[in-house]
């Protein structure tokens, strides 16, 4: 604890009520890595200190956590420039108290998801930069790595590793050639012949022997005495966490004009993993264990759990015995003179963490050392603070209050927000400042621009001293970088306010149109198409629409701009509180009806067909976006069979000539494919263009009709159409639908093609597209497969989703593999399974496909109108299956 809360000790008889405090002081927070530094390079300067004693306590590590986007990343980085030279450290944190030798060598490592670090990436920083730092081999380390790397990465040299990951443009290239030095010296000394790189298995079990055996010309690795050790075991990556053992005894045989004190930042340490899986963790741990010469600054969202008995197994190092300065409480801030800094290493910066909300409040309030606020109360009270300490704060004073009265207090009694909360984040604020802390509140993120036009105010100084205030969170990575903090964001929204500029009703309602105007002009003005942006805007602006009851405007053309690519990206909205479905404004149809177009990539056609009946039905849309609603709807009715509802739907989009009319042509022109009406469909297509998709039309008609020649032409053309139009969305479709072609025709040629379309498809949402390349997938293995449970799993999917003509083209391809392989019988089932789909008039004409490539008679005349007649199309579907099988 930091000491009394006299407003908690004066509210009570209590006398056992202590409390702890949040810190964000940044500058304190150099002075505890000053102290923390200087008391470890003591400590592995005085004598008797060896890196080889794996069993004294471990106090090289210092944590810093809080809350996210409280500014820890950006301490971290500014650490890292300030141990590594004057001119990065800023001038108000003063010079540092440690000596000049060793000279510090700052490595930060960034654990985010997102930058894609993994334990051997980490180990491989911590080298490199030793690499630029020294010039000069670790010949212990360097020949454990070199095995580990030659067993790990068969056939990929390290050198293009580093190169291809960014890590070779940051440190330099010299570690591929100390490594090689290292083991060309050994080599040299055990006098070994040939290429060492080649013989790497041979120069390691050599050097064990000689270690083993003590042998005059390996003294110097001889004296790590683990090193046989490590160069016997499998060189996986349990046996590289091991491997910094071997960096630390290494760089202590360093001569001391040379000697470096390594200081290891790792950032974002949250995203190691979960309390409970802890495999990234507990790696992480034994190179802080096991390299007791180097100093870690670790910043993530919680305190680490090290210290703590109850780890027992899950980690290898655990207890107050272990890590003696990881016990107990976060330190909360600089540490008062005279208090020891060994004996409390963890930093609470700023907000606390869901496990340390209840921790802390477990502390705030005790009696007779034990919590007074039980632990499902203090589970609800710390859900509700979002982390924010003030919070936690009145949530004491309002349990003492209600205690007084005689009352226990519950959960429902902290079901509100705290209209002091409000008061007391306004109460340092400029007029402007709380007027853009509100208008702000509208909007879940926002940049300067958008935060001064939403307040109305003219400059947009007003905001940049906003985003300094502590309760705004920076993303720097974010479409916009600020965010409030959100128990701040639904105070300011919700709780009741009693200061002297609070906003009436109205105040509200003309900012919320001020922010929907702000983003459109964002989305409307940007440089070119910006779907990330589109999408953003789109999210917020429903939001606000719906809320406030306002006007569509721009939203009707984002609307559209969202559905043209074909991208499919989520549109979550925030539920409104007790209005949960309700469709009641046109920014709820909106929002409905774009949900409704996304989820249908991973909901059953059917629930698509209803939720954009209810959109129709309620008629709040505008004339144009109803008619995107019909089209959809008949494209899901198509979808699913209904061939007549289909048919009906996109007639009436096509009659009225609107943006969709060319898109509901080619929807009628499926439809004639799908009865065999195939010159109706040819006829159509010819006239659709790029607009109506018209190459991607005739392609599907050609593999109809086996030309896959012909399939394939018209399939790269709408391929290239879509590219130079920069249609992401309908490229990918295209190619997928090429893949297919070249999956029934050429499967070599289908290997390529279908990675293609596997790239393309990487970001987009398109179940169609990607069933389609499923089949086409099994249909390249055609003859040769070994059992049909992919394709059983395949049909499952399908069915899942509603999608007949995926299902009637996964039949086809299984025709074709038992066609193939000569087994009719198979063909027969699957003939009968595409009579039973045909059944509502839909995709007749592959039941006669599946007869022509087994060679089998039609049971009955066939109403199918080919192009070019049954013998033609007979004849080149069964090519495709003999040239299938002279390829076995």
């Amino acid at each position: 604890m930091a000491g009394r809360d006299l407003r908690a000790l004066f509210s009570t008889n209590d006398r056992q009520v202590e409390a702890g405090e949040a810190f964000t002081n940044r500058q304190g927070q150099w002075q505890i890595v000053q102290a923390a530094l200087g008391e470890h390079l003591a400590r592995v300067a005085a004598p008797g200190f060896t890196v080889e004693d794996l069993e004294n306590p471990r106090n090289n590590i210092l944590v810093m956590h809080g809350v996210g986007g409280i500014g820890k990343t950006t301490l971290s980085r500014t650490l890292e420039a300030a141990l590594a030279s004057a001119e990065g450290r800023p001038a108000r944190w003063g010079e540092p108290v440690w000596p000049t030798r060793p000279s510090l060598l700052p490595v930060r490592i960034d654990l985010a998801r997102s930058a894609g670090v993994d334990f051997e990436r980490a180990v491989l920083t911590i080298r490199l930069a030793l690499a630029a730092c020294l010039n000069r081999p670790l010949p212990a380390f360097d020949i454990a790595l070199r095995r580990y790397w030659e067993h790990q990465h068969p056939g990929e040299s390290l050198e293009e590793y580093l190169r291809r990951g960014g890590l070779a443009a940051r440190f330099g290239k010299n570690l591929p050639q100390q490594m090689q030095s290292a083991l060309s010296d050994v080599a040299q000394a055990l006098l070994l012949p040939g290429t060492v790189g080649s013989a790497i298995g041979q120069l390691t079990g050599a050097l064990t022997t000689a270690i083993r055996e003590r042998r005059q010309t390996v003294r110097a690795l001889a004296g790590c005495a683990r090193l046989a050790d490590l160069l016997d075991v499998e060189p996986d990556v349990d046996a590289l966490s091991y491997y910094p053992h071997l960096l630390a005894w290494e760089l202590a045989q360093l001569p001391a004009d040379q000697a470096v004190a390594p200081v290891i930042l790792l950032d974002t340490f949250e995203e190691t993993g979960t309390r409970t899986h802890r495999d990234l963790e507990r790696l992480l741990q034994r190179l802080v264990w096991l390299m007791p010469n180097s100093f870690f600054i670790v910043t993530g969202r919680g305190r680490l759990q090290w210290a703590d008995p109850a780890l027992e197994g899950q980690l290898d190092w655990t207890g107050p015995t272990a890590w003696p300065g990881l016990v107990g409480q976060a330190v909360p801030g600089p540490r008062t003179a005279g208090t020891p800094t060994e004996s409390g290493r963890q930093v609470l910066i700023g907000d606390f963490s869901p496990e340390d909300c209840s921790d802390y409040l477990a502390r705030r309030l005790t009696r007779d050392g034990r919590p007074l606020i039980d632990a499902g109360l203090r589970t609800v009270i710390a859900e509700r603070s979002h982390g924010l300490p003030l919070y936690l704060d009145l949530a004491v004073l309002r349990f003492l209050e209600l205690r007084r009265a005689g009352r226990t207090p519950g959960p429902a009694d902290f079901g509100t927000d705290f209209p002091a909360l409000l008061t007391r984040t306004l109460a340092d604020l400029t007029p402007d400042e709380r007027h853009l802390l509100r208008a702000v509140s509208l909007l879940d993120a926002f940049d300067l621009p958008l935060a001064t036009a939403t307040a109305g105010l003219p400059h947009l100084s007003a905001a940049a001293r906003l985003v300094e205030r502590p309760f705004v969170r920076h993303d720097p990575f974010a479409l916009w970088p600020y965010h409030l903090h959100a128990l701040i964001r639904s105070t300011l929204r919700t709780a009741d306010d009693a200061t002297d500029d609070r906003w009436t009703d109205t105040d509200w309602q003309q900012a919320a149109a001020r922010a929907l105007a702000a983003l459109g002009a964002q989305w409307q003005t940007s440089s070119g198409p910006d779907r990330r942006l589109l999408v953003g805007c789109l999210r917020q602006g429903l939001t606000l629409a719906r809320d406030h009851q306002l006007e569509l405007g721009w939203l009707t053309d984002a609307a559209w701009a969202y559905t043209d690519d074909s991208v499919w990206e989520p549109l979550p909205l925030p539920v409104q509180e007790g209005r949960e479905g309700e469709l009641a404004t046109a920014g709820d149809a909106v929002a409905e009806l774009l949900s409704a177009l996304a989820r249908r990539q991973h909901e059953h056609r059917s629930m698509t067909t209803s939720r954009l009946t209810r959109v129709i039905d309620a008629g709040l849309l505008p004339a144009e976006l109803t008619e995107m609603a019909l089209y959809y709807r008949a494209k899901a009715h198509r979808d699913l069979g209904q061939n007549d509802a289909s048919r009906d739907g996109m007639r009436l989009v096509a009659d009225g000539g609107g943006r969709l009319a060319p898109d509901a042509a080619r929807g009628l022109a499926h439809l004639a494919r799908a009865t065999g009406d195939f010159p109706t469909a040819l006829s159509t297509a010819c006239t659709l263009g790029w607009r109506g998709r018209g190459n991607r039309v005739l392609g599907d008609i050609y593999f109809a009709h086996g030309d896959m020649n012909q399939a394939a032409t018209a399939f790269t053309t709408a391929r290239t159409e879509a590219e130079q139009h920069g249609n992401t969305g309908e490229q990918a479709i295209a190619q997928a639908h090429l893949a297919l072609a070249y999956a029934f025709t050429d499967p070599a040629r289908a290997d390529d093609e279908i990675a293609l379309a596997e790239q393309l498809l990487a970001g987009l949402d398109q179940r169609a597209t990607a069933l389609t390349l499923k089949v086409a997938a099994l249909a390249r293995e055609a003859g040769t497969l070994t059992d049909l449970e992919g394709a059983r799993a395949l049909r499952t999917e399908i069915h899942a989703a509603g999608i007949t003509a995926a299902e009637v083209v996964l039949e086809v391809a299984l025709a074709l593999h038992h066609a193939v392989l000569g087994e009719n019988d198979k063909v027969r089932a699957v003939i009968d399974r595409l009579h039973q789909g045909a059944q509502r008039g839909d995709y007749a004409y592959y039941a006669d496909v599946a007869h022509y490539m087994a060679g089998l008679p039609l049971a009955a005349p066939s109403a199918v109108t080919w192009l070019d007649g049954p013998d033609a199309v007979r004849w080149r579907w069964q090519q495709l299956v003999q040239e299938r099988q002279a390829r076995r």
